[in-house]
């Protein structure tokens, strides 16, 4: 097992852990099973990104690449001098947004984690030793995340502004980091006091799309901070900055090295060093209390009737026989529920809701946005059908994929009922309501004159699905593990449907030269989607599929 060099640090702080009670024996026995452990875990914003058929077996702080390049995205606003309020209220705004929006989405499966109580408790370790554990191991990815985002300009204002702002820096740093731990675990007490543990998981889980579409945007952004070269802008006080926290912590810079004077300077820097020691007092109190309600999330959800409902009666309107529906309803289930599947297609959802809207923008950004209303930039949301690449290929992977059994056991007529249930479920369920609430946004940016145009996209995005499905290599529904998927054989083929769809996009603005163009190009796609679908998916015919083996189910 490895012996971490965090582990080696710890060793030296071994007489004060004794001292407050911990068995610093066992809780260094424990932080290196959980660094193994995590050295196993790829990281949500990566997921996409990191699939391999074999675990492999790493550091837990291997490089996050993503972050440092954000980190030195940063430099910029770090390198003047005298306007340190602007600067640092920018630098710890960005610090501090992707955190606290990592913490919750990546590192929750740490800060929930119940599984150690089942093992541990009917050991000979205390609670306190137990609970230290973990808190370390929380407080250690923390600062590895920090560092990585903060490191360039922390590197940068070492040589650039003088040691004693390095200090400040690594100061305020260290403060921000306990106020968001904090903030994060009495967010999580309050949503278990309110509800159950299905609902924290969702909470999560939403968390993860804020995430990507933050990473996103925040390219396009942080780029564009650098017209703010010359800082002219003047900081003037007002009551709303109190609840700003990045603002607290850049206060004592603007005291210390700005030459700002005044009450609500002095203010500022107090809350960023009072409110924080304030909340890990009360977060150590209600530690108690929080470590109780986390037996919430060992219970399963009971409700659902509602959901029930709703795939059923769309079973009925959109399926045509009883064993497409039940598939239909089960796709539409363990979309709903599988755990694993939602946390490596979530974030994808994040990129298809801003993807379309980035283009816009940057022709707003180069001076192009005055006669935008009358373009035809509403095109661009064709490209809130690359969810489907992610939907279809990511539909044959299930954390309990060992029950799929059952397809061997039931009477199927052929499995083109299953493939087709499932897709149409994929459809209803995650992307349409997506491309609804875009077609809202867009209809307001452009006009009614648009609405034809939208369903044409709509049933280009129906074939898009259909040729996705068929392109892609497949399997039936939640019948392989996580583990077996593959990323080479996925790149190659979403090139190919990234091309196909800008070929949709040409087709399309063809059709919007020619009078009456959209109208004719509609009723084709309607057509063609009537026959595609029913040649692709015929009734009582078999259909292999290419990546799923006894051994598989078995």
């Amino acid at each position: 097992m490895n012996d971490f060099r965090v582990l080696k640090l710890l060793d030296r702080l071994e007489g004060l852990f004794s001292r407050v009670g911990i068995d610093y024996g066992v809780m260094r026995s424990i932080l290196q099973v959980k660094l193994t452990m995590d050295g196993r875990r790829a990281p949500t914003v990566l997921a996409a990104t990191q699939r391999s058929a074999e675990p492999k077996e790493g550091s837990p702080f291997r490089p996050q690449w993503v972050y440092l390049i954000m980190g030195t995205f940063l430099i910029p606003l770090i390198i003047p001098s005298g306007h340190y309020m602007l600067q640092m209220s920018l630098v710890l705004g960005v610090v501090m947004f992707m955190i606290t929006t990592t913490l919750v989405s990546d590192f929750s499966s740490v800060l929930l984690d119940i599984r150690d109580k089942n093992i541990l408790f009917s050991k000979p370790v205390n609670r306190r030793t137990l609970n230290m554990a973990k808190n370390i191991h929380v407080l250690i990815y923390l600062f590895t995340l920090t560092i990585s985002l903060a490191g360039p300009t922390l590197i940068v204002s070492l040589f650039r502004q003088g040691p004693l702002f390095f200090l400040l820096y690594c100061v305020a740093i260290v403060l921000m980091d306990c106020f968001i731990l904090v903030i994060t675990g009495l967010l999580y007490l309050l949503i278990l006091k309110l509800f159950d543990g299905e609902r924290l998981k969702d909470i999560i889980n939403y968390v993860q799309i804020v995430l990507m579409i933050a990473i996103t945007v925040g390219y396009q952004l942080i780029s564009r901070l650098f017209n703010l070269a010359e800082f002219s802008a003047s900081f003037k006080p007002a009551w709303w900055q109190y609840l700003i926290p990045p603002v607290w912590f850049a206060a004592p810079f603007e005291l210390a090295f700005g030459g700002g004077r005044g009450i609500h300077f002095s203010l500022l820097s107090g809350l960023a060093i009072i409110l924080p020691l304030l909340l890990i007092i009360t977060y150590i109190k209600l530690m108690p209390q929080f470590e109780k309600n986390l037996q919430k999330l060992s219970a399963q959800e009971v409700g659902g009737r509602e959901a029930a409902r709703l795939s059923g009666w769309l079973s009925t309107v959109v399926c045509r026989n009883r064993e497409e529906g039940m598939f239909f309803r089960f796709t539409w289930s363990m979309m709903k529920t599988e755990r694993d599947f939602k946390l490596k297609v979530y974030p994808t959802l994040g990129f298809s809701i801003v993807f379309p809207f980035i283009f816009i923008l940057n022709m707003i950004w180069l001076g192009d946005g005055g006669g935008i209303g009358n373009s035809k930039a509403y095109l661009w949301i064709y490209f809130s059908a690359t969810l489907m690449m992610t939907i279809v290929q990511m539909l044959r992977y299930s954390g309990s994929y060992k029950g799929a059994w059952i397809y061997k056991a039931i009477p199927l007529p052929g499995e083109h009922a299953v493939y087709r249930g499932m897709l149409k479920a994929a459809l209803l369920r995650l992307f349409i309501p997506i491309f609804l609430a875009e077609a809202v946004v867009f209809t307001v940016l452009f006009g009614i004159r648009i609405l034809p145009d939208l369903v044409v996209v709509l049933f280009a995005t129906l074939i898009y699905a259909v040729v996705c499905f068929l392109v892609l290599p497949r399997s039936l529904p939640f019948s392989e593990r996580f583990e077996a998927a593959k990323q080479k054989e996925f790149t190659g083929s979403s090139f190919l449907m990234l091309f196909l769809l800008i070929g949709m996009v040409g087709l399309h603005y063809l059709a919007t030269l020619l009078t009456g163009g959209v109208y004719i190009y509609l009723v084709l796609l309607a057509a063609f989607n009537f026959v595609f679908w029913r040649r692709t998916f015929p009734e009582g015919k078999r259909m292999e599929p290419s990546g799923m083996s006894n051994m598989d189910i078995f």
